[in-house]
């Protein structure tokens, strides 16, 4: 019998072996983002398609949400390793479940600024805060902006207002028929929304709840404790791909968009370039994220933070500022320097 079909088995045998090798060198990391794959989400599809993850050894998969306490709950679930979620979605969390054994803790802050702001047409004669007083305002009740009014509302004085409820794609619709007079969203999400529906920006009075005394921080990469304890390499790596990735995202929001694009080929990819950078200058390259520092958060605002969503969510327990947070897996401070000088 000829040595060729041995030889042939032999290269084969050391094929398999060495894949399998790298394969076990290789950490899968399952990714629950906060939201659909629209302009912000490249900060996660772009250190993907980058390969920034895969020359860091990890096999990551970045899927679509519905809102940061779903993504919270998935991963207190164990279906999904690390997730992106406002901090106040897993504060309430925590809050409201002491007992639960795997709560996620945030572990790089992203959006240093809450990016919730109230919304209103010119024309409606809002101009203020304290003319929301007896107006009719809307948002799904899930909302972070709405969840969080309260704290805006205490802070800038406003009386007494009345909420409706509705689906996210209802939203802006209502606000321009004048089916509600004011509503509650995410900046670069509805200003956008409500262009979309035929009125001009300039048309719009946009109260970012950051301008008017609100210094709540805004979504952060969460993690499970069991990958924190079980795989603490994989995480610093983790984080280390997405701050490469975010700086290339920053200097370049275009090219951050393609990798959306091959996500969600029927986005408008001017529009989305668009809510990226709005994204980019409001809550990411804000004043208080330089001050920071870029995946950073300050002790005392941190802890003013959780006593403020425990008044304003009316939470079971108070929330324990302490355990929310966990900034020993950061990359270094040179290497978290990514935020261009304004």
């Amino acid at each position: 019998m000829s040595k060729r079909p041995f030889l042939k088995l032999s290269l084969l045998a050391t094929w398999v072996l060495s894949a399998t090798w790298v394969q076990a060198q290789t950490t899968p990391i399952k990714f629950q983002m906060d939201w659909r794959f629209e302009g912000p989400a490249a900060f996660f599809t772009h250190p993907v398609a980058a390969g920034y993850f895969k020359d860091a050894k990890l096999d990551v998969t970045v899927d679509a949400g519905n809102g940061s306490g779903g993504a919270v709950t998935r991963v207190a679930s164990g279906t999904y390793d690390m997730g992106f979620a406002d901090l106040a979605a897993l504060m309430e969390f925590h809050a409201n479940n002491p007992d639960a054994p795997n709560k996620p803790v945030a572990i790089m802050m992203v959006y240093n600024n809450t990016p919730a702001s109230v919304m209103a047409l010119k024309k409606s004669g809002i101009k203020v805060p304290a003319d929301l007083a007896g107006k009719k305002l809307g948002a799904p009740v899930f909302d972070a902006g709405r969840r969080a009014f309260p704290i805006f509302q205490k802070a800038n004085g406003i009386g007494t207002v009345a909420w409706t409820a509705m689906d996210p794609p209802l939203r802006e619709t209502m606000l321009v028929r004048g089916d509600v007079d004011a509503i509650t969203g995410f900046t670069f999400t509805s200003l956008l929304n409500i262009e979309a529906r035929g009125v001009k920006a300039d048309d719009v009075v946009v109260m970012q709840y950051p301008d008017f005394g609100v210094k709540l921080y805004g979504n952060a990469i969460i993690a499970s404790p069991k990958i924190l304890k079980e795989n603490p390499e994989a995480v610093k790596a983790f984080l280390k791909a997405f701050t490469k990735g975010a700086k290339d995202v920053i200097a370049n929001p275009a090219k951050g968009i393609e990798s959306v694009k091959a996500r969600d080929g029927i986005i408008n990819t001017e529009l989305e370039v668009r809510r990226l950078k709005l994204a980019i200058d409001t809550v990411i390259n804000s004043p208080d994220a330089r001050k920071e520092g870029f995946g950073q958060v300050q002790g005392p605002r941190m802890s003013l933070m959780a006593s403020q969503v425990s008044d304003a969510f009316n939470t079971k327990s108070r929330v324990n500022a302490d355990a929310i947070w966990n900034g020993s897996f950061l990359p270094s401070a040179k290497e978290l320097d990514i935020l261009p000088k304004k």
